[in-house]
C-alpha cells in the first residue's frame, strides 16, 4: 500500500511508536451527572421547537457548551492524550429523529472548536493534546432489516449514509480536529460509507487526516452485529490504510480480551486500540456499569503488559477517574510494536 502522507495530527504515529496513548471515557456518562432538564436541552435558540430535545447531547455544544467544555477539560486534566468531540449522533441521520438535521454541520465545527479550545488549553510542549472527530454508526443499519416480516427491507442506503457522514466530516475539520475516529461500528457497510465519506473529502480538499477505526463485539459470539468476526471487519476496513484499529463499548475489558488478542494478531501493521465499557450494564449502579477505575485499569494495564494496546481510554460508565487510574496504569509499559513498516509511514 501507499505511505500516507498527513496534513495534521503528524506527531501522533512517532507518539504512538514511543508510548501508549490515553484516550477519555464516556461523554454521555459525564453528561448524565449535571441531571439536565428539557429547557438545558432546548436554551433560548430552541424554545419553540415542536419535539421535545431532551438527551439529544449533541445539541449541547449549541445549548450548554460550558458542560460539554467542563467534561473535555476533567478528561484532559486526568491525563487524556485524545479527547472525543461530541458529535457521536451529530449526523443529519440522528439529527433527524429530532427535527434537526439541517444543523448537523454546524454541530460538528461548534463540537469541534470546543474541544481543540479545551485541548489547546492543556497541551504542553513534551505533551501535546489531539482532537478526535468522534463519527458515530447512526441509529439506522445498512445491512439489516428493521422489518422481522421483509428482510429485504432497510430504512437507510449507502448514499444516505455517505452524504450524512461527508457533511460531518466536513464540519470537524473545518472546527480543527487533529484526526478523525469511526467508532461503535456495529454495521460495517455503514463504516463503509463513513471510510468513503472521508476519502472523498481528502480528495477534494487535498488533506489527510490520521483515521481510526473501532468496532464493537456485541455478544460472546465474537461477531458485530453485522455477523462479521473481528478477522472478517477488519480485512473490510483495511483498505482504508487506519493509523490504528481497535474496539470499544459492549463487553468490557474482561470479556474483550480475546477479541483485542485476535485483532493484534491480524494487524500487525496496524496501532490497535481498545476503550472498553466499565463493564456489562447495570441500571442499579450510578454510572449504569459496575466497574470501578480499580478494575478497569487494572484490566487494560494486563492488555498493555501483553503487548496488545497503543491506545486505551474508556466508553460507556467510564469517567475522569478511570482515565486518571488508566493512565497511571499503562505509564510504565512499552507500546505494543507494529511488525513491519506501518502504512503511515512517509517514503524516504
Amino acid at each position: 500500500m501507499k505511505p500516507v502522507i498527513y496534513t495534521r495530527g503528524q506527531a501522533l504515529p512517532e507518539l504512538l511508536a514511543q508510548r501508549i496513548l490515553i484516550l477519555d471515557g464516556a461523554m454521555g456518562t459525564m453528561i448524565q451527572r449535571f441531571r439536565l432538564g428539557e429547557q438545558d436541552f432546548r436554551g433560548q435558540r430552541f424554545q419553540d421547537h415542536p419535539r421535545d430535545l431532551k438527551n439529544n447531547s449533541d445539541l449541547l455544544v449549541l445549548t450548554r457548551p460550558e458542560v460539554i467544555r467542563d467534561i473535555h477539560e476533567g478528561y484532559l486534566a486526568a491525563g487524556a492524550d485524545i479527547i472525543e468531540t461530541n458529535t457521536f449522533g451529530a449526523n443529519r441521520i440522528a439529527q433527524e429523529d429530532y427535527g434537526l438535521g439541517e444543523l448537523a454541520r454546524e454541530m460538528n465545527v461548534a463540537a469541534a472548536k470546543l474541544a481543540r479550545s479545551a485541548a489547546d488549553k492543556f497541551a504542553t510542549p513534551d505533551k501535546p493534546r489531539f482532537v478526535a472527530g468522534a463519527l458515530g454508526p447512526t441509529p439506522r443499519t445498512a445491512s439489516i432489516s428493521p422489518d422481522v416480516n421483509d428482510p429485504g427491507a432497510r430504512n437507510v442506503d449507502f448514499e444516505q449514509l455517505r452524504a450524512a457522514y461527508h457533511e460531518q466530516v466536513e464540519g470537524l475539520v473545518e472546527g480543527g480536529v487533529d484526526l478523525l475516529l469511526v467508532e461503535t461500528i456495529f454495521d460495517t457497510l455503514n463504516a463503509k460509507a463513513a471510510l468513503f465519506a472521508i476519502d472523498e473529502y481528502f480528495a477534494a480538499s487535498g488533506q489527510r487526516l490520521p483515521v481510526i477505526i473501532s468496532g464493537t463485539v456485541t455478544d460472546a459470539s465474537g461477531r458485530i452485529l453485522s455477523g462479521q468476526t473481528v478477522t472478517a471487519f477488519w480485512y473490510s476496513v483495511r483498505h482504508a490504510q487506519p493509523l490504528a484499529v481497535g474496539l470499544n463499548c459492549a463487553l468490557g475489558a474482561a470479556l474483550m480480551r480475546p477479541y483485542i488478542q485476535e485483532l493484534s494478531r491480524v494487524a500487525p501493521d496496524t496501532f490497535i486500540s481498545c476503550y472498553p465499557n466499565a463493564g456489562l450494564p447495570n441500571p442499579m449502579s450510578e454510572t449504569g456499569f459496575d466497574e470501578t477505575p480499580e478494575v478497569t485499569s487494572r484490566l487494560l494495564h494486563e492488555f498493555a503488559a501483553e503487548g496488545l494496546v497503543n491506545i486505551v481510554g474508556g466508553c460507556c460508565g467510564t469517567t475522569p477517574d478511570h482515565i486518571a487510574a488508566i493512565r497511571q496504569a499503562v505509564q510504565p509499559l512499552a507500546a505494543r510494536a507494529t511488525q513491519r513498516e506501518p502504512f503511515y509511514k512517509e517514503a524516504a
